[in-house]
């Protein structure tokens, strides 16, 4: 098919990858570059950078206004492929294709419709999530659905490696949805059941509340695992927690109450929180057995 494919972040890849080998991409929309790093200097996403490296000709609008969608229709595509993009696809734009707009997401629509889906279905404790190809339409992740498969939530997943996993099975199921609309075969079904929205991730939300109960801190870990990861005050340095898990031990909350080569654990609301993993203003991510030597941890609270 003649496509036109809009993604920006790595999620993406996976899908932008199996439409170059087997469809005629005739364009890559991508945002543009965007500051990053600590010399907030312009880096292009991970969508750009794939295209340019397989020489796929690429666009970076600020938005999808008329004049750009004027210069689209002249592409002829028979579908846009829309994953992980970003900016808000005009309902002239998807009207424009043969087989209009196609949605890969990485959740059981309607459950988690929006920016975050992994993130708030691992911060939630579901057991179970997936993938779906919807047909976009004016509203907002609320388009039918061609396919749409589930999968169990491991108990030591990070949002990084969910989403990884996601976008590879939904880059195989994209290419099963397009072989079925080319064969006339494919059919979409109107989602059912009680929608949830899955608002994007803030950095402030990412702070760790050890109030809370140990079980619900260690989702959130995983939740917030790469970006923007879980963090808490400790000695008026902002730690980076990038793994943890629940214990059973208690104390007040946020005081440190053991250090040793199985972690930090650290008292919650309810249990404790062993940290796994974490990372220090200014040095790289060690396991958090590494830090015990030659620091007093047990004199430390965490906020």
């Amino acid at each position: 098919m003649r496509v036109i494919f809009a993604g920006t972040a790595g999620f993406a890849l996976p899908a932008l990858e199996a439409l170059a080998t087997h469809h005629d991409i005739r364009l890559v929309l991508t945002q543009p570059d965007r500051p990053a790093g600590r010399g907030r200097r312009p880096r292009p996403g991970p969508v750009r950078v794939l295209a340019e490296k397989r020489e796929l000709p690429v666009a970076t609008p600020e938005r999808l206004d008329a004049p750009t969608v004027d210069e689209l229709a002249g592409l002829s595509p028979e579908v846009l492929i829309v994953v992980a993009y970003g900016l808000l696809i005009p309902e002239r734009l998807l009207q424009l294709p043969t087989y209009g707009g196609i949605n890969v997401h990485p959740s059981l629509l309607p459950r988690w419709r929006g920016a975050a889906p992994v993130e708030r279905a691992l911060a939630a404790g579901d057991r179970e999530t997936g993938v779906a190809i919807m047909r976009m339409d004016a509203g907002f992740d609320t388009g039918p659905v061609y396919r749409v498969e589930g999968t169990p939530i491991s108990d030591d997943e990070t949002a990084g490696e969910l989403s990884a996993r996601l976008a590879r099975r939904g880059a195989e199921l994209l290419l099963e949805v397009l072989e079925a609309l080319a064969a006339g075969t494919a059919r979409s079904t109107p989602q059912s059941g009680t929608p949830r929205y899955a608002a994007r991730i803030t950095k402030a939300e990412a702070r760790l509340d050890f109030s809370l109960a140990a079980p619900e801190l260690a989702r959130r870990v995983r939740a917030f695992n790469p970006r923007p990861g879980a963090w808490a005050e400790c000695a008026g340095e902002r730690v980076r927690i990038l793994r943890a898990e629940a214990a059973g031990d208690s104390g007040p909350p946020g005081q440190v109450i053991g250090a040793d080569a199985a972690g930090i654990e650290v008292a919650c609301g309810s249990g404790s929180l062993r940290l796994l993993e974490l990372q220090r203003p200014g040095r790289r991510v060690q396991k958090a057995a590494d830090q015990v030597r030659g620091r007093d941890w047990r004199s430390l609270c965490f906020s």
